[in-house]
Protein backbone atom coordinates (compact mmCIF):
# COMPACT_ATOMS: atom_id res chain seq x y z
CA UNK A 1 0.00 0.00 0.00
CA UNK A 2 1.06 3.55 -0.73
CA UNK A 3 0.17 6.56 1.43
CA UNK A 4 -0.24 9.89 -0.39
CA UNK A 5 -0.26 12.88 1.98
CA UNK A 6 -0.73 16.47 0.83
CA UNK A 7 -0.71 19.54 3.07
CA UNK A 8 -1.93 22.86 1.67
CA UNK A 9 -1.69 26.45 2.79
CA UNK A 10 -4.60 28.48 1.45
CA UNK A 11 -4.02 31.86 -0.20
CA UNK A 12 -3.21 34.58 2.32
CA UNK A 13 -5.41 37.10 0.48
CA UNK A 14 -8.54 35.09 1.32
CA UNK A 15 -10.65 36.12 4.30
CA UNK A 16 -11.26 33.61 7.09
CA UNK A 17 -14.74 32.97 5.68
CA UNK A 18 -13.37 32.46 2.16
CA UNK A 19 -10.75 30.05 3.53
CA UNK A 20 -13.39 27.99 5.33
CA UNK A 21 -15.53 27.88 2.19
CA UNK A 22 -12.55 26.93 0.00
CA UNK A 23 -11.47 24.21 2.42
CA UNK A 24 -14.98 22.76 2.44
CA UNK A 25 -15.15 22.78 -1.39
CA UNK A 26 -11.75 21.06 -1.59
CA UNK A 27 -12.85 18.44 0.95
CA UNK A 28 -16.10 17.75 -0.89
CA UNK A 29 -14.38 17.65 -4.28
CA UNK A 30 -11.60 15.27 -3.29
CA UNK A 31 -13.67 13.03 -1.02
CA UNK A 32 -16.25 12.91 -3.82
CA UNK A 33 -13.69 10.91 -5.81
CA UNK A 34 -14.04 7.98 -3.38
CA UNK A 35 -15.00 4.84 -5.29
CA UNK A 36 -14.55 6.49 -8.68
CA UNK A 37 -10.83 5.96 -9.31
CA UNK A 38 -9.38 2.45 -9.62
CA UNK A 39 -6.72 1.62 -7.05
CA UNK A 40 -7.72 4.34 -4.58
CA UNK A 41 -8.47 2.60 -1.30
CA UNK A 42 -9.10 5.56 1.05
CA UNK A 43 -9.32 9.33 0.84
CA UNK A 44 -9.86 11.80 3.68
CA UNK A 45 -9.45 15.57 3.77
CA UNK A 46 -9.00 17.19 7.18
CA UNK A 47 -10.02 20.86 7.36
CA UNK A 48 -10.00 21.71 11.08
CA UNK A 49 -6.34 22.10 12.04
CA UNK A 50 -5.28 22.78 15.59
CA UNK A 51 -3.71 26.15 16.36
CA UNK A 52 -0.28 24.47 16.34
CA UNK A 53 -0.61 23.64 12.63
CA UNK A 54 1.13 25.66 9.93
CA UNK A 55 -1.04 24.44 7.05
CA UNK A 56 -4.78 24.80 6.49
CA UNK A 57 -5.85 21.39 5.25
CA UNK A 58 -4.50 17.91 4.73
CA UNK A 59 -5.23 15.10 2.29
CA UNK A 60 -4.64 11.61 3.69
CA UNK A 61 -5.11 8.93 1.03
CA UNK A 62 -4.19 5.31 0.41
CA UNK A 63 -3.55 3.62 -2.94
CA UNK A 64 -2.81 0.04 -3.91
CA UNK A 65 0.61 0.96 -5.31
CA UNK A 66 2.54 3.59 -7.31
CA UNK A 67 0.72 2.65 -10.51
CA UNK A 68 -2.62 3.39 -8.82
CA UNK A 69 -1.31 6.78 -7.62
CA UNK A 70 -0.34 7.58 -11.21
CA UNK A 71 -3.84 6.63 -12.40
CA UNK A 72 -5.28 8.98 -9.76
CA UNK A 73 -2.93 11.81 -10.70
CA UNK A 74 -3.97 11.63 -14.35
CA UNK A 75 -7.64 10.70 -13.90
CA UNK A 76 -9.95 13.34 -15.46
CA UNK A 77 -12.13 13.59 -12.33
CA UNK A 78 -9.08 14.29 -10.14
CA UNK A 79 -7.59 16.71 -12.67
CA UNK A 80 -10.88 18.64 -12.71
CA UNK A 81 -10.94 18.96 -8.91
CA UNK A 82 -7.26 19.90 -8.80
CA UNK A 83 -7.44 22.55 -11.53
CA UNK A 84 -10.87 24.05 -10.77
CA UNK A 85 -11.29 23.72 -7.01
CA UNK A 86 -7.96 23.15 -5.27
CA UNK A 87 -5.33 25.13 -7.18
CA UNK A 88 -7.28 28.43 -7.36
CA UNK A 89 -7.44 28.58 -3.54
CA UNK A 90 -3.96 27.29 -2.69
CA UNK A 91 -0.82 29.29 -1.98
CA UNK A 92 1.52 26.36 -1.29
CA UNK A 93 1.52 22.59 -1.29
CA UNK A 94 3.69 19.91 0.30
CA UNK A 95 3.53 16.24 -0.65
CA UNK A 96 4.84 13.14 1.10
CA UNK A 97 4.34 9.67 -0.40
CA UNK A 98 5.50 6.44 1.23
CA UNK A 99 4.81 2.75 1.22
CA UNK A 100 3.75 0.65 4.18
Amino acid sequence: MLKHIIAWKLRSDLSDTEKKEAAQRIKEGLEGLRGKIPGMLEIHVHIQPLSTSNTDLLLDSVFEDEAALKVYAEHPLHVYVKENITQPAVESRACFDYTE
